[in-house]
């Protein structure tokens, strides 16, 4: 969290000055810009996952060496929303918490340009029935199995699996009363990466690793979008992207890394403030 709140603070700072010049023009720049914050919940595809590390490291609690390469297929896994933090205040960005910032460039075309961060958790399901193949540790294997985390893999990016996404943004405002309220719709599209923090059980040993930028990501999203009291905004939208992760760390401290990609829904409520 260290480095997200530093890159607030340089964001923000950012948008200060953008704003003292955008007041400078604003005979010919009427835009605006927002930030909003929110929590998520998210469902995932099944995906398959590739493990290798040839490292040779030798585990004291597992009795073994790193010395693996195999896959797990059409693995199911589930997201932690951890919704009952929020009442603690210092705990605010424990739960799947997102937020948005971003910039209108004119209010008459509506369009715009924007920050989006979902600190989503992504959890392999211990237990189900997986078929695993490859080489583990000098033994091939090419079967139905168990997926026990004791054993073989607990898999998971719960600090999070954290979508980065550049977003063009269009708004539509279908019900407006009046010039201080008014309902409509917004569309957002754009790529990004993703920087998980992967915390993984193999053969017995832990290791919840460092952030990692592990691969990119791609997405929409839509839904209402409401604006009131002259500077209040309130969204709920779904949102659906496609996640690459090429490079996840596993054990090994750089040596072991996982691969593998799944497709993500979510559904999304921000409140904020326009200025």
């Amino acid at each position: 969290m260290r480095n997200i709140t530093l890159f607030l603070l340089l964001l923000c700072t950012s948008i200060s000055i953008a704003q003292t010049d955008t007041l400078k023009l604003k005979k010919t720049h009427k835009g605006n810009f927002y930030g909003s914050w929110g929590y998520t919940r998210a469902w995932y595809s099944k995906s398959t996952i590739h493990f290798v590390d040839r490292s040779g490291k030798y585990h004291e609690t597992s009795h073994t060496y790193n010395n693996y390469d195999f896959t797990i297929y059409n693995a199911t896994a589930h997201d932690r929303p951890d919704f009952d933090k929020i009442k603690d205040v210092i705990n605010i960005t424990i739960p799947q918490f997102v937020f948005r910032i971003g910039y209108y460039f004119n209010n008459k075309q509506d369009f715009g340009i924007e920050l989006n961060y979902d600190h989503a958790k992504y959890v392999v399901d211990d237990y189900q029935r997986v078929h695993i193949k490859g080489d583990i540790n000098g033994k091939y294997v090419d079967q139905d199995t168990i997926l026990d985390p004791q054993h073989l893999v607990h898999f998971e990016h719960t600090d999070g699996a954290n979508f980065w996404m550049f977003n063009f943004v269009k708004r539509w405002k279908f019900i407006q009363p009046s010039k201080n309220f008014n309902v409509g719709w917004v569309v957002k599209a754009g790529p990004g990466f993703v920087y998980p923090r992967t915390d993984v059980t193999m053969f017995g040993e832990r290791l919840n690793n460092n952030w990692h930028i592990s691969g990119w990501i791609v997405g929409a999203e839509t839904g209402l979008r409401t604006e009131f009291l002259k500077h209040g905004v309130f969204e709920f939208t779904a949102k659906g992207s496609y996640a690459d992760y090429m490079k996840c760390l596993v054990l090994g401290k750089g040596n072991g890394k996982a691969n593998h990609t799944f497709w993500v829904a979510q559904a999304t409520a921000t409140i904020g403030f326009m200025f």
